[in-house]
């Protein structure tokens, strides 16, 4: 399943490949018992089609604390810390980009969410930012360090707090206003909703088909960049850790107010490609289509419709995005 899926990559003419490597899967027995076999596993094979691997780091184990089950930063951020220096110190030179946890201005009141439960904060993960960059590049200063996608979203504490409003939060909170030493490059989220991807910000904020807020659209991306600039980064890239269209088709789904069509996406992602290469550069760095899909998927799930591929195997069943993906002048 893995090949197949590199090697759809490397046909599409993509360099990159993003995986999750959840620290709960590597070190779950206890703190320094490490099961290095699928990792293992992943960089190999991620080497053989002769692809860059991009990694996000999170998932406690339970031993760490954390609000466990539920995916939160670890009671001591030096845990974290010393698990990703053992992590880059064996794949040194192997895995090139570390995104530090996923979406940390996100939680739900029912243990969901990216933050263990608790309120967003965005001091805290500042902190566990700077564990994370300082013992990363202690093992390998060349990797890319690369700050979590926030989540796009209205809603307040102690649900969420806006991406804006965070990020600007944790420019406050780090030293001296300066990334340096907590970020090499800003990750950030991108789902394009309802909305082309050319359509602006204001445009989509004054029209309520496409949500009536300004983070509905592929390019939030800019109100972000501009927050950079104001602290002084604008010499840093931006990467976008997930970008998509869903075709969520289930009227109860809270993503099918703005689904399209299979042979929309696909056309959205490439004019999402275009527009970051004709607007964005040299700021834009590497941009992460979603999904190639698990094969366990299911119709039930939200990302079973922001999928490139059908989850089929060991038949391929591909979308109209891929293809066009695929086609899309690199």
């Amino acid at each position: 399943m893995a090949d197949r899926d590199l090697q759809l990559i490397k046909e599409a003419g993509f360099g990159w490949v993003k995986q999750s490597f959840a620290w709960r899967d590597i070190e779950g027995a206890g703190k320094g018992q490490f099961d290095w076999s699928r990792a293992d596993r992943v960089v190999e094979q991620v080497e053989k089609y002769g692809l860059k691997l991009l990694i996000r780091v999170d998932r406690q184990p339970a031993w760490a604390g954390g609000g466990y089950p539920a995916n939160g930063p670890p009671d001591n951020y030096e845990d974290f810390g010393d698990f990703l220096y053992a992590l880059a110190s064996r794949y040194r030179g192997r895995i090139h980009a570390y995104q530090i946890w996923n979406e940390p201005n996100l939680n739900r009141p029912d243990g969901g969410g990216e933050w263990g439960g608790r309120p967003p904060n965005a001091a805290e993960y500042v902190e566990l930012l700077r564990v994370a960059y300082r013992r990363i590049k202690e093992a390998d200063p060349n990797a890319l360090v690369v700050s979590a996608g926030l989540t796009p979203t209205g809603d307040g504490p102690p649900r969420a707090i806006p991406d804006d409003v965070f990020l600007e939060q944790m420019y406050q909170a780090m030293e001296n206003h300066s990334s340096d030493g907590y970020f090499d490059a800003l990750g950030v989220h991108a789902p394009g909703f309802k909305a082309p991807p050319e359509m602006s910000p204001e445009e989509v904020a004054a029209n309520p088909e496409y949500g009536g807020a300004r983070f509905f659209c592929f390019r939030r991306v800019e109100d972000l960049r501009r927050i950079m600039v104001k602290y002084g980064d604008e010499d840093k890239q931006v990467i976008v850790l997930e970008m998509g269209w869903t075709s969520d088709p289930r009227p109860d789904s809270p993503y099918h107010w703005h689904a399209v069509s299979e042979r929309r996406k696909g056309e959205y992602l490439v004019r999402a490609y275009q527009y970051a290469k004709e607007h964005w550069a040299p700021w834009i760095g590497l941009m992460v289509a979603i999904y190639l899909p698990d094969v366990t998927w299911t119709k039930d799930q939200e990302e079973y419709w922001w999928a490139l591929l059908d989850p089929c195997y060991p038949q391929l069943c591909l979308r109209p995005a891929y293809v066009m993906l695929k086609d899309m002048p690199k």
